[in-house]
């Protein structure tokens, strides 16, 4: 069952990423091949208009196949006879579809559990936030000049600033303080500020609901950047790197421990694991890097700035030089969920 749930909840986020690089193709009255759900060998076809709509066999991605690759082509309705500008909006649509996918997610969640609102429910004695004189009650509102509407984003903040000193504003009684904290190690080596989580989620209503909606996938783009700043400076290895095949380890985990509660739970997971890889997909594809999507917008950037396009050649071999390596960090990270699942 995990495997289904996996296939349906990563399916849906490669066709709404794939969904907004075709709708806003039609909008600009750019010819689309191909769009298909899936890779490998076609399961199901069929021809509509000037498309080739496919289900193909492997559920771990999909396409929308527009000519983009093909500089010669630049007849009526081809990719390449749109302005820049239509094109980087193409090329953009499927992070930004993302984005929004994981912020309808979102509501839905947040409208179910509530949020997690930074509000402290006390102290940890012999700790900075004792002495400085917080009390339960008290919402925090900045963490070293960073805005947080979260409690959850204090608690990574900690986690990828480890004893780090804090600036922190909070909250109390309608006045706001700013004091010092500095954090001190526990008899198990994390760095604490001593402050103490909510005791419990706050209800959300429809408005709410929106606007924490907005907080969570800020929640959650903001960590994928944290955790790739963390990986370009070593402070994790690459073989902490997760793939498709993780991600239904996951899944299904994350089906066993909650099926005995109901169906409904089981959905509120999902949800929260489509937000998360929603909004990492839609941050890992404008990376800067050739073959993603940020990767074209690059050279699109380019072409606006210099008002005439990178030779295709040029840009075809750096393309070409990014898919290789994008496949070897795929079998990389395939090899180690193998690993660590068996």
């Amino acid at each position: 069952m995990g495997i289904i749930l996996a296939i349906l909840v990563f399916g849906t986020i490669v066709l709404v990423h794939e969904l907004g690089h075709f709708l806003l193709a039609k909008a600009n009255g750019i010819r689309v091949d191909e769009f298909s759900i899936g890779m490998g060998p076609r399961l199901f076809s069929k021809v509509k208009g000037e498309t080739r709509y496919s289900l193909k066999l492997f559920p771990i991605g999909g396409s929308c196949m527009m000519g983009e690759d093909d500089a010669e082509d630049t007849s009526e309705g081809s990719f390449n006879s749109k302005s820049v500008w239509a094109r980087m909006a193409v090329v953009a649509a499927g992070a930004v579809f993302n984005f929004i996918l994981a912020f309808l997610f979102a509501v839905i969640l947040v409208g179910y559990t509530g949020y997690d609102e930074p509000v402290i429910s006390g102290v940890t004695s012999g700790y900075s936030a004792e002495a400085e004189g917080m009390q339960a009650g008290d919402r925090i509102v900045k963490m070293n000049g960073k805005r947080i509407h979260l409690w959850r984003e204090v608690t990574y903040y900690n986690m990828f600033h480890p004893g780090e000193t804090v600036e922190l504003v909070y909250e109390r009684d309608g006045e706001r303080q700013e004091i010092t904290l500095v954090p001190k190690q526990d008899e198990d080596g994390r760095y604490m500020l001593g402050v103490i989580s909510p005791s419990s989620y706050t209800k959300a209503n429809m408005f709410t609901a929106l606007q924490y909606g907005v907080y969570e996938v800020k929640f959650w783009i903001c960590t994928t950047i944290e955790s790739l700043k963390m990986l370009i400076t070593g402070s994790v290895g690459i073989d902490q790197l997760s793939g498709p095949v993780g991600i239904v380890n996951i899944v299904d985990d994350t089906y066993k421990q909650t099926k005995s509660y109901g169906a409904l739970v089981v959905l509120m997971q999902m949800l929260n694991i489509g937000i998360l890889l929603s909004a990492n997909l839609g941050v890992m594809n404008l990376l800067p890097l050739p073959a993603l999507d940020g990767g074209r917008l690059v050279f699109l950037i380019i072409e606006a700035i210099r008002g005439k396009r990178v030779p295709p050649d040029k840009e075809g071999i750096v393309h070409f030089v990014g898919m290789m390596l994008l496949f070897a960090l795929m079998i990389f990270v395939l090899f180690n969920d193998l690993k660590r699942i068996f």
